[in-house]
């Protein structure tokens, strides 16, 4: 792979680039069109096998290529409402609430009425495109309108101006930028695996007994079983029963004014963890803010590796609301501050973390009967401590248990850390690749 800054530009209406370079319009280069929602009422119109993606779909999605969303739509519904079937390497670009989110269809898909896509035309590579549309995302935000809603319109989205290189610099533009991203996905899914391994192992020890019901020759084995009123369930004799309350000890976030939040890092700050950082259902995300402010608590502090479990809640399903997370920092901070929002949870039971992690994360949906709200869900600590009821194994099953998760998340941390890594790598690189600053000569 060989390399070389650009020294000769040319001035153009969007800035300086190569002199070999054009500048054209995105209708130029893609058939731009758009998409819509079949009848609800139609029920043969749904459940088919057409990917129907909506807005929602890319904003938890982790890679630049999608093949299905939350629904499907059938070919009847296509024909009878006349809806746009988009090939393979089209590229997907929410154009309303939010704007901005891209993808890549990896097989034929229809969308909804919140998208402007682009079918790309002889001559454009659709990575390429798909990178250039990530990096003048704001700019897509800025220029557009709506009196009810913002929306970026094809007639404003046609006449965008973008840089355009030959077709074979396009692609070692795309080479280039999706190792990064073909990396971060081989480690999102590691880390994906790694968690579902836990989940596996968890589940067959403490909801299913597997290992305490047989193979009595094992020290884990051979256990006798009782019923149990509380649990409704019979269990290993000896395990015991308690409140979630009688376990852990529970450290509120901070009630922050707006003018203490920052989204940039600030001299003297916090790393910031917030409903945004929680995953639907458990889990965390690395998308962070800042906090600066004297009214800072040490029981606000949390360090890489606690437990912290979401106390609000907006979602329409409860889906965020008790669900928990092990916090994950970037390289260079070892410690962030938590929102009120958040709540910290320390066991006082050795070996008893990742157990709680999971309990709480199996049990997600149960966690958030103990909220009440209308609009906005706030989980009543009180009762959810006397009211969650868990399982206590004895202290040398958790040990073993213990032994055996903690190396699993250890490598989700540092999988996310380089995560973190790579795509700080890639979001450098982006704008100067995709406007000639840095040459990609060969491969």
């Amino acid at each position: 792979m060989k390399f070389h800054w650009e020294t000769e530009f040319k001035e153009t209406e969007i800035g300086e680039i190569p002199r070999e370079w054009e500048v054209k319009k995105i209708n130029e280069i893609g058939e731009i069109g758009g998409g819509s929602t079949p009848s609800t009422k139609v029920k043969d119109y749904w459940d088919g096998d057409i990917p129907w993606i909506t807005p929602k779909d890319l904003a938890n999605h982790g890679s630049r290529f999608i093949s299905c969303g939350e629904r499907n739509i059938t070919r009847k519904a296509v024909i009878e409402n006349s809806l746009k079937l988009y090939p393979n390497g089209t590229i997907l670009l929410t154009s309303r609430a939010p704007i901005g989110y891209v993808a890549i269809t990896k097989n034929p898909v229809t969308t909804n009425q919140g998208f402007k896509n682009i079918a790309p035309k002889e001559g454009t590579n659709s990575e390429f495109l798909y990178y250039l549309l990530i990096n003048i995302s704001e700019y897509l935000k800025d220029i557009s309108g709506g009196s009810t809603f913002e929306e970026l319109t094809k007639e404003i989205l046609k006449d965008v101006l973008i840089p355009f290189p030959l077709l074979p610099e396009q692609s070692r533009i795309a080479t280039v930028l999706s190792w990064f991203d073909d990396l971060i996905e081989v480690k999102r899914r590691q880390n994906e695996i790694l968690e579902k391994t836990a989940m596996a192992i968890f589940k067959s020890w403490f909801i299913d007994f597997e290992p305490f019901r047989a193979y009595p020759e094992r020290e884990r084995g051979n256990y006798e079983f009782v019923y149990n009123e509380e649990l409704g369930k019979e269990i290993p004799k000896g395990w015991e029963v308690k409140r979630l309350g009688e376990v852990v000890k529970t450290f509120k976030g901070i009630s922050y004014k707006s003018a203490e939040k920052y989204q940039e890092y600030i001299e003297g700050g916090y790393i910031f963890i917030t409903l945004d950082n929680f995953v639907r259902g458990g889990g965390f995300k690395t998308e962070y803010s800042w906090i600066k402010s004297e009214r800072i608590k040490p029981s606000h502090l949390v360090r890489e590796g606690d437990l912290i479990i979401a106390l609000t809640d907006m979602t329409q399903n409860a889906q965020v609301v008790g669900a928990p997370a092990i916090v994950i920092l970037p390289n260079g901070f070892d410690g962030g501050v938590i929102s009120l929002d958040c709540m910290k949870i320390e066991s006082i039971v050795e070996n008893l973390k990742y157990y709680l992690y999971m309990f709480l994360k199996d049990t997600q949906e149960d966690n958030s009967t103990f909220a009440n709200g209308v609009n906005v869900l706030h989980l009543m600590v009180n009762n959810f401590l006397t009211g969650k009821i868990l399982l206590i194994p004895p202290p040398h099953i958790l040990q073993y248990f213990h032994s055996l998760i903690e190396p699993l998340f250890q490598k989700i941390i540092l999988n996310q850390k380089q995560i973190m890594t790579l795509r700080k790598i890639r979001d450098t690189l982006l704008p100067m690749l995709v406007f000639g600053k840095l040459r990609v000569e060969e491969m």
